[in-house]
């Protein structure tokens, strides 16, 4: 009768069992997890991409249009904010730290876009290079945040779902046991609201003329006869 050691059989049942543990899925949930970090990385590329351009728009129409001091301010506030406010791979499964970088950035959109709006009403901006190169840029970079963000919750969503499905719900709640599920991008109701700016304030109405030299004033409007 051959006699096995007790070591070489605890590797034969390592050699057996490891295509089938393996195959229910035990290295699914940090692979899925490692794919939606680095979707993460690319949504926070595209915002500092962002972040970057945003201090050169500033100063091209701020040359062209001083007026709009309150809108500029908000823009840099907003930036300011959006930049301060961070979420690393090891807190994407924090609702609370996640919301405040959402709400940050969803802020400078807005900002950005009543920016936006105001400067079509200056055509010397409108002819500007250097505006329309990063206005183009800009809407470039919002395009590739919002595939960015799709991306990452498409990611994310997979990596959730295989904490809950079943056979890799068993090593989420074993050998994966600290896995979280990570927070995704959701609508915010400013998102779904659009900007409102109001182009009276920078067109006033405009006077009546003056009356020509010699020429009789206009006539006053007749007065109201009284009630009777």
């Amino acid at each position: 009768m051959i006699r096995i050691s007790p070591r070489l059989a605890a590797v034969a049942a390592v050699v057996v069992l490891a295509p089938a543990v393996t195959g229910c899925g035990i290295n699914a949930i940090p692979t899925k997890e490692e794919a939606a970090k680095a979707r993460w990385a690319d949504v926070q590329s595209q915002y500092q991409r962002r972040a970057d351009l945003i201090p050169n728009l500033v100063s091209t129409v701020q040359g062209a249009a001083v007026q709009e001091r309150t809108t500029l301010t908000q823009v840099i506030e907003a930036r300011a904010r959006a930049t301060s406010v961070q979420v690393t791979p090891e807190t994407l499964n924090d609702p609370q730290a996640f919301q405040r970088f959402q709400a940050a950035q969803g802020e400078l959109s807005q900002a950005l876009s009543r920016l936006l709006m105001v400067t079509e009403n200056y055509p010397q901006l409108q002819s500007n290079q250097n505006f329309l190169a990063l206005q183009s840029q800009l809407e470039g970079t919002e395009n590739r945040i919002a595939v960015a963000r799709r991306d990452y919750n498409e990611a994310v969503r997979d990596y959730n779902t295989t904490l809950r499905v079943f056979p890799t719900a068993i090593w989420a709640g074993t050998i994966h046991s600290g896995s979280r599920p990570m927070q995704a991008f959701t609508a915010t109701e400013a998102a779904q609201t659009a900007p409102n700016v109001n182009f009276d304030a920078l067109n006033p109405a405009t006077p009546p003329p003056a009356a020509a030299p010699g020429s009789a004033p206009p006539a006053s409007p007749a007065p109201a006869a009284p009630a009777q």
